[in-house]
Order: structure tokens, then sequence, then C-alpha cells
């Protein structure tokens, strides 16, 4: 029976789906993370749980086979993709031989939720970054009927993800694409929906953009189109990401998950085919590269990854690991749990209010800031 401490869960529900007796659930704490739930009238002591846990059973770490940067050759797609696109290509190249993809879209809440499309149109909900933890459902069950069934799937996810759904299906596919993102760490979907509905207030939110390249590909706004019954016209809310506060809470890791200050599935640990995410930096690598609507970093670490990116029809240039590292060391390493953390959460759960939080733990830090001043210059 799987016991955890909430620093070595990642949430990724793995425990959950392998169970045969239906007995865990994912239960929301009061940080608004997923944690297993063992209903212990109905356990069998089968051991399944403990051995798809990433945290009880370490992969290796593995070498890339190759290194590039990419980005599709329409425009368009890209300015609609959090980087150069090439995930729709990888996406439009398994539909075509008649595959499943599996990715990470909104639901009616605007909460993340893993799903799955047959369709080159059903595409357009994977698009785009969704910065906080999507929910697995039932995704590694059903991604196990088609693979079973001759189906080539891609599964998209983060890391821990994609480690998740190896570790479940216990064996390798020949017909499965696995292709984890770069990731940052994941906040929670309870700050997510209070910064929502704090921003948005009495109006209704009708369009979610993370990554809005209006102004560029660095300097991306967070962009919420919101209506409401005196306005029924959407309006605007945006502004560049270094001035929006929820990534702010999200880019100093005040509102990570515990378990991703441990992750265990970066450096190839995951167990996936390909790697994508933002080539950040690569205005200094490959400077004629680039143009300043996206750039994605691909990592290969099978030949089939290797295989299915070569097929693609886009622009590319090889480039090393060490470069993409530069300036992107999510790759290889995870964020450092800041001071203010657990403060954070605490004022969130204390106050019920994220902008409360957030500046109370901005307050907090600069006061102990000032202390630690006083007492260098004064002794006192």
């Amino acid at each position: 029976m799987i016991t955890i401490t909430k620093d070595k869960c990642c949430g990724c529900t793995a425990c959950a789906a392998i169970c045969p007796k239906h007995c865990i659930s994912m239960r929301q704490d009061e940080e608004g993370f997923l944690y297993p739930e063992v209903d212990k009238t109905q356990c069998i002591d089968c051991g399944m749980c403990e051995k798809v846990c990433q945290f009880l059973h370490h992969s290796p770490r593995r070498e890339p086979i190759v290194t590039v940067a990419a980005k599709c050759k329409d425009m368009s797609m890209r300015l609609a993709s959090s980087s150069g696109g090439i995930f729709t290509l990888l996406a439009e190249a398994v539909i075509k031989q008649y595959g499943v993809v599996f990715g990470t879209r909104f639901d009616d809440n605007w909460n993340a939720v893993h799903d799955c499309t047959e369709t080159v149109d059903g595409l357009a909900a994977f698009r785009g970054s969704k910065y906080m933890q999507s929910d697995m459902g039932d995704c590694y069950a059903r991604a196990k009927e088609f693979l079973e069934s001759g189906r080539v799937v891609l599964f998209t996810g983060t890391p821990c993800q994609i480690r998740g759904l190896k570790n479940f299906l216990r064996k390798d596919y020949d017909n499965l694409l696995a292709v984890d993102v770069i990731c940052h760490g994941v906040p929670s979907s309870k700050v997510w929906q209070k910064y929502l509905k704090e921003i948005s207030g009495d109006c209704n939110v009708a369009l979610v953009n993370f990554r809005d390249k209006r102004q560029g590909w660095r300097k991306y706004n967070i962009s919420l189109g919101v209506i409401s019954d005196k306005c029924p016209n959407p309006q605007e809310i945006s502004c560049p990401f270094g001035e929006n506060t929820y990534m702010q809470a999200f880019l100093s890791d005040l509102s990570l998950r515990l378990s991703c200050f441990d992750c265990q599935a970066k450096e190839g640990m995951s167990g996936s085919d390909l790697t994508i995410g933002d080539y950040w930096g690569i205005e200094k690598v490959l400077p004629g590269f680039d143009d300043d609507t996206g750039a994605s970093v691909v990592i290969a670490y099978t030949e089939k990854g290797k295989d299915w990116f070569g097929k693609l029809d886009c622009n590319s240039r090889p480039t090393s690991l060490d470069a993409a590292l530069r300036n992107n060391q999510a790759i290889i390493s995870s964020a450092s749990k800041p001071v203010y953390r657990d403060y954070f959460f605490k004022r969130f759960v204390k106050t019920g209010s994220f902008h409360r939080a957030l500046d109370d733990t901005k307050s907090s830090a600069i006061e102990k800031r000032l202390r630690r001043l006083i007492y260098r210059k004064t002794g006192l």
C-alpha cells in the first residue's frame, strides 16, 4: 500500500491508475495539489502502487542522441504555439497515421486537464502553455487501450507525467511516441483559480493566453479575455509576463508543488523519446535562426524519437545540449525551494486570497532583508 510524504509525490497518478481494486483516489490538499488517498478497506496489499512510484524506483539518467534547434515553417502556427510549433508538427504526423494525440487542454472552468484527440482540428486546444498541473484523469488507461489495439499514440506531458505513463505501462510499445516538455515546475490549480477569480472580478473569463506573442516571443504577454452582463463584448486584460502576479509567483518558485524541488524525471529519466521546449538564448547561439516568433529545442533520447523528428517538414539547425542549457537549466535541474514558499502557502490557505498571500510574502521578504541589513551595519 502506497504511503507518501508530500515532498516525495509528484501527483503523476500512476498508483491510482494501476490499482486493480480502484481503491486509490487523488484528493486535493489545502494547497491545491492532488495526492493519493487509499481506501484501506478495499486494499489487497498487492504492491502494484509501490512498483510504479517514481520516488520509490529511480530511473537512470540518459544522454541525448541528438539536440537541435527547430521551428515550424508556418509563422501563424508558431505564433499560436508556446515556442516553435514542433508539437503541432509531431501531432499532425501521428494523426495522419490514424494515430491518437494526448495533451493538456483547458476545461470549461479553465482548469488544466489531460485529454486526447484523433483529429487535426482537436490539436488547437492542446497548443500553448498551461502553467499549472493538469489533471490526468484516466488518460493512462485510455492510452494503453489505444496502444493495445495497434494505434499510434503520441503522449505529451511534463517529465513526471511521462515517467508515470511509462511506469504504468510497464513495457515498451513500438507504437508509442512519448514526448515531455521542459518543465520549470507546476503550480496548483487552486492557486490558479484564486488568481483568475481575483483578476477577473465579476466578469466571466472567455479566453486565456499564457503566451501572447504580439510583442514578441521573448517579451510575451499574459492575456485574458473577459465578458460581463454589463459589457458582453470581450474585454482584454493583458500585461508583460514579468508584471503578471501569477507569473511572478510561478517564476519565483513560490507556488510550486513540493516535489518539484526534487524532480525524479529530468535528464532523460522520464523515459521520453523526445524532450521539447523553448530554446531560450537562441539569439546568442544561432542569431541567424531567430526571428522572435518562437524557437524550440528538441532533444532526442531514442532512435524512435530521432526518426519521428527527422521526418518533419520544419526548419532546424544542429546545436548542442550545453548550448541549450545556458539559458534553460530546467532541462536538467530541479527548482530550488524558496525560503518563503511555505509562508506563501500558509498565507494563501489562511486568507483564501492569492494576491494577499503574494503581497504578504513580498512584505515579509523585504522586512527580513532590512533586518539583516540593519544587523550587519549595527550588530543590533
